[in-house]
């Protein structure tokens, strides 16, 4: 029971940063998530320490943990990175993609350009990691698909801290409905060309922002 509770807390906190549900530098407070999810400390500590093993997270003196801090060269390396892995998944998953799930990535679209137009943030980075990870996880490749979620861990905080409604661009999905285009057309080139271009936006789009805040110009 302790292993299953433990899992759960562990994909939850997972989840959240993937979506971009805390922010760079936040610092997670065991007896705080422990109040909040109405459990002990001893299986919150646990899987904050898994995703510091995966370095999703960081330990600090006298056992806390926070979130890693992202500065513009550390965004620029894990976008090179990026860049051709997610390129390499979705041509692999290209050819492998069922109807069940054409219909989620359908409506994983539908639901950002629904999220731009409300200007609701959290929405739309919720869409867009369920899109993006939903399409690699058909990939086929165990391997790959771990390194991309390793990267994914480690850029979502950075996401939700540098948009507010006004920065969601009516571009940003553009490449996400060009991808979806090819992809239902079968052609996997075209889907990867599509989705790097979209990685390749989005992340002139997001280190535009960083060099507005304070301490990165």
């Amino acid at each position: 029971m302790a292993d299953n509770l433990q899992d759960q807390l562990y994909q939850r906190i997972r989840e959240g940063l993937l979506a971009g549900r805390f922010q760079p530098g936040e610092r997670l407070k065991i007896r705080d998530l422990a109040a909040e999810w109405g459990t002990s400390p001893m299986p919150v500590r646990a899987a904050l320490q898994r995703l510091v093993a995966e370095g999703a997270l960081e330990g600090e003196p006298q056992r806390s943990v926070r979130v890693p801090p992202m500065t513009r060269e550390r965004y620029q390396n894990i976008f090179q990175v990026r860049l051709g892995l997610e390129g390499l998944a979705v041509e692999l998953a290209t050819p492998r993609l069922t109807a069940a799930n054409l219909t989620e990535l359908r409506e994983c679209v539908a639901r950002m350009d629904q999220a731009i137009e409300q200007r609701q943030v959290q929405a739309y980075l919720d869409a867009n990691s369920q899109f993006h990870l939903h399409l690699y996880s058909a990939c086929g490749n165990p391997v790959l698909l771990r390194s991309i979620e390793s990267l994914w861990l480690q850029v979502g905080p950075f996401f939700n801290r540098l948009f507010t409604g006004a920065d969601l661009s009516l571009r940003l999905n553009d490449f996400h409905e060009e991808a979806f285009a090819s992809i239902e057309a079968g052609d996997a080139k075209a889907a990867r060309q599509a989705m790097e271009q979209d990685l390749t936006y989005f992340a002139r789009f997001l280190l535009n922002l960083l060099d507005l805040e304070p301490g990165q110009r």
